[in-house]
């Protein structure tokens, strides 16, 4: 197979062509297992459908959130013990029997029970995403590791996008096919990986020497400091994320703009983030790992700050959504990546932290907009332009290459976190 050289980035032709076959099954079943993924999106509509009140409802999605946050968590764990292909299997093949029997406790007699099954559905549906991204990481070769992320998130992209489709004529059907669907994919998910994704090594994680690892993990997370920069970027720059999704549709609609206009917002990110962000990816892979995360994060929320612009027309909101975009494309599969450069015993755990911190604030950051914008206006946009200052340069700070020479471990040594003396190119 072919490699870049020195002086050119990797194609995008190059790292589809470098992707082991056990990455594609890997994304496939990403990419399918999102398109069945109703949960989140449809709960309130199915529960309101079933009789429950707009409250209720609504707290049984945000008891989904919480379950969801510390399923990440509960990933990284699931993955560092037992390997990558065995958590996802676990964790599809839990939340597959979870969700099909949702239909069957949506009456509003059933509230304590039904409370309990999404909070356990939210835990094991997110618990397999860190093992998703170690395993990616594990298989994709080095030079085209932050393609496979990318390759990663497209997956994702790409189903969450068909998905509202394919809901749309299952609903005109059944609503609870939704919710079979969903756990038809997750099975089906569970099953791929069961049979198609390479076992983990035997006998590694039942040494004296692994279990020293597991104990001191988090401690070694603690103490990298550069990565506890980076986690309070990815922090920072979710708070901001949350925006597009929260605050974005009311002040559209407060300033009299129609429902269409959100509409459009939302097909043009899906369509330029599917079509554009591998190709993308290859260009910036020449650039350092801190200029691609820094730069990427700063246009991104520059651009969400912009529609805080005064009497913004549709074109300039249009306009305002690609430049967010466009940043998102730069940072995002580098910001992603970024965890995975850490040592093989301490992976899961790194990465997990960051999904997570990345989710806490995709959570909290609709309460937190609404409240600014209910009290401050547009207030809310200058306020994620300053948090998308922080981010970027806490982005730098942690992704940053090091002036210390490179020491070699010895065999005895605990674990080390992130590489933070390399050279540190997007691609490595």
């Amino acid at each position: 197979m072919s490699k870049p050289s020195e002086d050119a980035a990797p194609g995008v032709l190059d790292a589809l062509r470098a992707t082991p076959r056990p990455v594609r099954y890997l994304l496939g079943g990403v990419l399918l297992n999102q398109l069945g993924a109703f949960v989140q999106t449809f709960l309130v509509l199915y529960l309101t459908h079933r009789g429950y009140g707009v409250d209720k409802a609504g707290f049984l999605l945000g008891a989904y959130g919480v379950g969801a946050v510390a399923g990440t968590l509960l990933g990284g764990e699931l993955t560092s013990r037992l390997g990558s292909r065995n958590t996802i299997v676990t964790a599809m093949g839990g939340s597959a029997v979870l969700v099909f029997v949702i239909p069957w406790l949506a009456e509003p007699g059933a509230y304590p029970v039904l409370l309990c099954l999404v909070v356990l559905l939210g835990l094991m549906t997110q618990s397999y995403r860190p093992a998703a991204s170690a395993l990616l990481s594990e298989l994709m070769p080095d030079e085209y590791r932050v393609m496979g992320f990318s390759m990663l998130r497209i997956a994702m992209n790409t189903g969450a996008a068909a998905g509202p489709l394919l809901a749309a004529g299952l609903i005109q059907i059944d609503w609870n096919l939704l919710f079979w669907f969903d756990g038809v994919t997750a099975l089906t998910y569970a099953l791929l990986a069961a049979t198609l994704l390479p076992k983990p090594a035997a006998g590694e994680k039942d040494t004296p020497a692994a279990k020293e690892d597991q104990r001191s993990a988090y401690g070694v997370l603690v103490r990298d400091h550069r990565f506890l920069f980076y986690l309070t970027s990815m922090l920072f720059s979710a708070l901001v994320y949350a925006q597009f999704f929260a605050v974005l549709p009311v002040d559209l609609e407060d300033a009299g703009h129609s429902t269409a206009l959100y509409s459009a917002v939302l097909t043009l990110s899906s369509v330029v983030l599917i079509s554009l962000e591998l190709a993308v990816t290859a260009r910036v892979s020449r650039w350092r790992a801190s200029t691609a995360a820094t730069v990427g994060t700063f246009v991104y929320c520059l651009g969400i700050a912009g529609f805080g612009l005064p009497g913004s027309v549709p074109a300039l909101i249009l306009l305002t959504t690609a430049v967010s975009v466009g940043g998102l494309m730069v940072s995002g599969p580098t910001l992603w990546a970024h965890p995975a450069k850490a040592d093989e015993r301490v992976r899961g755990r790194y990465i997990a932290a960051s999904q997570t911190v990345f989710g806490l604030g995709s959570a909290i950051g609709p309460a937190l907009g609404m409240l600014v914008w209910t009290h401050y206006g547009d207030g809310v946009w200058a306020a994620c332009a300053v948090l998308g200052v922080l981010a970027a340069a806490l982005a730098y700070a942690g992704l940053r290459p090091s002036d210390e020479p490179p020491a070699r471990p010895e065999a005895e040594d605990p674990p080390t976190g992130t590489d933070t003396r390399e050279e540190a190119t997007v691609s490595g």
